[in-house]
C-alpha cells in the first residue's frame, strides 16, 4: 500500500494544474485510506490536538463546530501540506503573474512560513470541520492576514449517503459585471479537493482578469459530516 506522500508524488500534477487553471479547482481521488480517515475523526475528542474550538453559530458562520489543531501538527497532516505546497506553487506563481500581482511564493512550504511568521503570522490553520443534521458553512474566504497563499484543500472523512446526506461542498465564481455561478461537488471518502482560497484568474479579450470566489457547505440532511481543512498560511490569531 502507499504511503501518503507517495500518493500525492503519483497524482496527475499535469492534469491538475490545467484544471486549476480552468476552474480553480481539482480533485485527488483516494488520498487518503479509510483507516486514516477514521484516526482523524477519533483525534476530535483530543483537545491536546488542538489550540481553538469555534462554534459557527455563536459568529454566524453557519451551523457546526470546527477545532483549529496546534503545532506540532500531527505527522500525516504535516506530510499532506509540506509535501502537496511544492506542487502548487507553480500554480499560485503563473496566477499572481497573470494578474501583475508583484508576489512569487517560495518553492517550499517553510519558506512561505517564515514569511507568514515575519508578518505576525505564526497561529496553525489547519482545522477539522464537524456537522450534525441541518449543519451547513456560509460562503467565505480563508485569508487569516496580509500573508496568504491562494490555493488550499480539504480532505473528506466521511462517505455521502451514507454517513450523511445533503453537505455538498459550494463553490461560487463572482465574474465581473455578471451573476455568480455555483459549483455543488460531493467528493467520496478519502478524497482531497484542491481549491482557490479567493480567486483565480480568466483570460479575457484585453488580458486577464479576476475571478472571486467563494466556498462553503450546503446543510446536511441527515447524519454526520467531518472533513479537515489545510490552509497553508498561518494565522495573526
Amino acid at each position: 500500500m502507499q504511503t501518503v506522500y507517495q500518493r500525492i508524488e503519483s497524482a496527475a500534477w499535469g492534469s491538475i494544474t490545467e484544471e486549476m487553471h480552468r476552474d480553480g479547482y481539482a480533485l485527488l481521488p483516494k488520498m487518503l485510506t479509510d483507516e486514516q480517515c477514521e484516526a482523524l475523526k477519533a483525534g476530535y475528542k483530543n483537545q491536546g490536538l488542538y489550540r481553538k474550538t469555534v462554534v459557527m453559530a455563536r459568529h454566524r458562520f453557519g451551523l457546526g463546530e470546527y477545532k483549529y489543531f496546534n503545532y506540532p501538527l500531527p505527522d500525516l497532516i504535516q506530510t499532506i501540506r509540506s509535501g502537496i505546497y511544492p506542487h502548487l506553487v507553480p500554480i499560485a506563481n503563473d496566477w499572481f503573474e497573470a494578474l501583475k500581482m508583484g508576489i512569487q511564493f517560495p518553492p517550499n512550504h517553510e519558506g512561505l512560513l517564515k514569511q507568514c511568521h515575519i508578518a505576525g503570522q505564526q497561529k496553525a490553520t489547519v482545522l477539522i470541520l464537524k456537522y450534525g443534521k441541518g449543519g451547513f458553512n456560509t460562503l467565505h474566504q480563508d485569508l487569516y492576514g496580509e500573508v496568504y497563499f491562494p490555493i488550499q484543500l480539504v480532505l473528506f472523512l466521511n462517505e455521502p449517503d451514507i454517513d450523511f446526506t445533503g453537505g455538498e461542498f459550494v463553490l461560487t465564481q463572482q465574474i465581473p459585471r455578471a451573476q455568480s455561478k455555483a459549483i455543488v461537488l460531493n467528493p467520496k471518502k478519502g478524497d482531497a479537493l484542491i481549491f482557490t482560497t479567493n480567486f483565480k484568474p480568466e483570460k479575457g479579450a484585453k488580458g486577464y482578469y479576476r475571478v472571486n470566489m467563494k466556498h462553503g457547505v450546503s446543510e446536511v440532511r441527515e447524519g454526520h459530516r467531518h472533513t479537515l481543512g489545510i490552509i497553508f498560511h498561518d494565522a495573526i490569531s
